[in-house]
């Protein structure tokens, strides 16, 4: 396994060109034939309220502190995932696109910056419907921005957005979520198909269902040889408090106590087998390595 850190910069547009912004960031990642790279989509800022959900703010705030976050509002990286093998070039998720918040969508700007363009792209493979991972699927006309790609998801994900009664059912606080995800997969059409646990649905790319965050949550495994990576999407949705105290209910997660199983076997299985960590809004690139820290864990970038 090799490593390689690279860094590129862009100025921000218009009113904010005097600011400097980071477009990509990331630990490109060598297994035998596979390149990882993470993409740089931006970031979300999250109410406190929404992202400790549950959790007391006076057990969450030494922890953020430690991390020089508070309680008020959380940001958040989000990288997405680029694998290219030499026969395939593949995208996990696909980040916000433009239009879902004003500090993300800017994945399209790390790809040039890779000097991959949308129509290179052969798979778009979706952890879970967000729209901070699957709004960026179209372009400014409502068609599929990476019209070359199969579209993949897995069965049970799709179902439940596929269905029309989810935006009924579903917490009013997420029915924008469920519009959002329905009318995508809808325009998606056929070029989408579904997939369940465990099966490779790419060479060396194993689904692994991590349910919680979403009902039909995927995580998929990347191996070559004895080599391998899981690509956690948000199983695991933040680098402190998911860390630190898996077993606390996440704000994030649409079915808490699933999402807690979730977690703890995902991180478990992570450290014991010194698994690479793959995060969709984990720090510096989001690529690293989980290690047992007291009753807990930690995450640990890697550094080239």
């Amino acid at each position: 396994m090799a490593l390689t850190r690279r860094r590129f910069v862009a100025t921000a547009a218009a009113a904010t060109a005097l600011a400097p912004m980071r477009v990509w960031s990331a630990v490109t990642l060598t297994m035998g034939n596979m390149q990882i790279d993470t993409l740089y989509d931006g970031y979300l800022s999250v109410p406190g309220s929404f992202a400790l959900g549950d959790i007391p703010v006076a057990d969450a705030a030494p922890i953020l502190e430690r991390y020089g976050l508070g309680t008020d509002r959380i940001d958040r990286p989000c990288n997405v995932t680029l694998l290219r093998d030499g026969a395939n070039t593949v995208l996990f998720d696909v980040g916000s696109g433009p239009d879902f918040v004003p500090t993300a969508g800017t994945m399209l700007d790390a790809l040039d910056a890779l000097g991959v363009v949308p129509e290179d792209i052969t798979h778009v493979v979706f952890t879970h419907a967000h729209l901070d991972h699957i709004g960026g699927i179209l372009d400014d006309f409502d068609d599929p921005m990476f019209y070359n790609a199969s579209h993949m998801i897995g069965r049970t994900e799709f179902d439940y957005w596929n269905n029309p009664d989810t935006v009924n059912t579903i917490a009013t606080s997420r029915t924008t979520m469920a519009a959002g995800a329905k009318r995508r997969l809808d325009i998606l059409g056929d070029s989408v198909t579904t997939f369940g646990n465990g099966d490779e649905i790419l060479p060396g790319v194993a689904a692994v269902v991590t349910p919680g965050h979403t009902p039909g949550h995927m995580s998929f495994e990347l191996r070559r040889g004895s080599t391998s990576a899981l690509i956690t999407g948000d199983a695991v949705v933040n680098h402190h408090l998911a860390f630190e105290h898996p077993a606390w209910p996440a704000g994030a997660d649409q079915d808490q106590q699933t999402g807690i199983r979730s977690r703890l076997r995902l991180l478990d299985r992570l450290a014991t087998e010194q698994i690479t960590t793959v995060g969709f809004h984990l720090p510096q690139g989001g690529i690293g390595r989980t290690e047992k820290s007291g009753d807990g864990y930690r995450f640990v970038a890697y550094e080239a």
